[in-house]
């Protein structure tokens, strides 16, 4: 379990999804626990913007060859996080409408995506699309302060389409807080009133999750 406690100015900050893939057409590979280290940046309605690292262990599971021009499926299995209670003395109510974008690997073509299970999302569906080339998906939550919860599987189905001895790499979007590849809101209580916190994240290394080599018969 990621438990997330360090104050952002009125925000503690949310976790993360992880990729990992499993056997479609290709040869297995065991499973891995990766470590993302998010770099994330909150933008209070008043004062500057402050910055906060999360660190999280996500599982990556990924076939270890296709041939080419065969299908696999990849899988984003998070593990549960817990939303802080509290933040710089602050009461955190929720976190809401978080959204985590992950690229389609280079040497691959998209063919589906859905998601599966999850749990304590609060009473919005979470939902799934692809838009160039950038699969996106998004929990409205919400996310209630000091709850554990566990974000939904992403089940991606994905053709090799690379020449033989290339090497397909998953990875999370993201390279600034200008283009993220997670983002969230959280709502803090600063007195009588509540307060949104909007937050840009991206993985700062960005670590290579799964490597599939395509690889003739």
């Amino acid at each position: 379990m990621t438990r997330l406690t360090r104050p952002i100015g009125l925000l503690s900050a949310a976790g993360a999804l992880a990729l990992t893939a499993t056997l479609g057409v290709a040869s297995p590979a065991a499973a891995a626990t990766v470590p993302v280290v998010w770099d994330c940046q909150a933008q209070p309605p008043i004062g500057a913007p402050e910055q906060l690292t999360l660190n999280n262990a996500v599982q990556a599971d990924a076939p270890a060859t296709v041939a080419p021009g065969g299908t696999f499926e990849a899988t984003l299995a998070p593990e549960p996080t817990t939303v802080p209670a509290e933040a710089g003395g602050y009461k955190v109510n929720r976190l809401q409408n978080l959204v985590l974008s992950v690229p389609v690997p280079a040497g691959s073509t998209y063919q589906s995506a859905t998601l599966t299970g999850g749990s304590n999302l609060g009473s919005g569906i979470p939902s799934v699309k692809q838009a160039d080339n950038v699969v996106t998906v998004t929990v409205p939550g919400p996310l209630t302060g000091g709850s554990t919860f566990q974000l939904p599987a992403l089940h991606l189905n994905l053709t090799a389409t690379g020449a033989a001895g290339s090497v397909i790499e998953t990875k999370l979007a993201g390279t600034s807080y200008a283009a993220p590849g997670m983002t969230f809101t959280a709502n803090v209580q600063a007195g009588p009133f509540p307060v949104n916190v909007p937050t840009s994240c991206y993985p700062n290394p960005s670590p290579t999750l799964t490597s599939t080599t395509v690889q003739s018969a």
